[in-house]
């Protein structure tokens, strides 16, 4: 299981903790944000991005392919779905994520298209399409202050 502990005090900046490490996620100065971190979409894209690549890596180690470096540039934008013509679903909205990977290394095309199947298949790629379940509860502040929180 992973966890983390989010904490919003003032303004949109928020502290985010997990184990003994210490991010801050913020809004930029134009949406009213103090700009002093990423935002939580930002770091949901780095953690997209280094997954993939540390998925990839471990599975060119495993196969003794020389992958001598990965790059991975991200984006994502929100379409409405009559503004997406190749998404045929239900949903009122597409999010579309776009990831434009580089395997560097002395690699046939095969194992690039390998490492580029592998790296789709990273935990937080999984984590982002597979069915969901959120479960989220209203605690408490005194309960909240007795965890901790």
């Amino acid at each position: 299981m992973s966890t983390a502990h989010i904490s919003l005090k003032q303004g949109l900046t928020t502290t985010i903790t997990i184990r003994d490490l210490m991010i801050i996620a913020d809004e930029p100065l134009h949406d009213g944000g103090a700009n002093l971190g990423p935002t939580p979409v930002e770091l949901m894209l780095g953690a997209l991005g280094s997954c993939a690549a540390i998925t990839a890596r471990l599975y060119a180690q495993r196969k003794g392919w020389d992958l001598q470096a990965v790059e991975i540039d991200l984006s994502t934008e929100r379409y409405r779905k009559d503004d997406y013509p190749a998404y045929a679903g239900e949903e009122a909205y597409v999010r579309e994520f776009k990831q434009r990977i580089t395997f560097i290394g002395d690699l046939t095309d095969e194992q690039r298209a390998r490492l580029l199947e592998i790296a789709g298949k990273c935990p937080v790629h999984r984590a982002l399409t597979d069915a969901k379940m959120m479960i989220e509860q209203l605690v408490d502040a005194v309960i909240a202050e007795e965890n901790g929180g």
